[in-house]
């Protein structure tokens, strides 16, 4: 399923998309993490950003 980038709203700001690299690329340098750890932390989360952030949080 493409991503829309007209389409933006609430459910879209909830969720990380793991197929987009830019999303990806932005969360580990939010988090200065590697690019491994930011794809395995967003997998087992399954892109739910706030839980993301939180186990992001967790490394430090």
């Amino acid at each position: 399923m493409a991503d829309n980038k007209k389409l933006r709203g609430k459910q879209d700001r909830a969720k990380i998309a793991l197929n987009e690299p830019y999303e990806v690329n932005y969360f580990k340098r939010k988090h200065d993490i590697t690019k491994e750890q930011a794809e395995k932390i967003i997998k087992d989360t399954k892109g739910n950003r706030q839980k993301a952030n939180e186990a992001a949080q967790k490394l430090k």
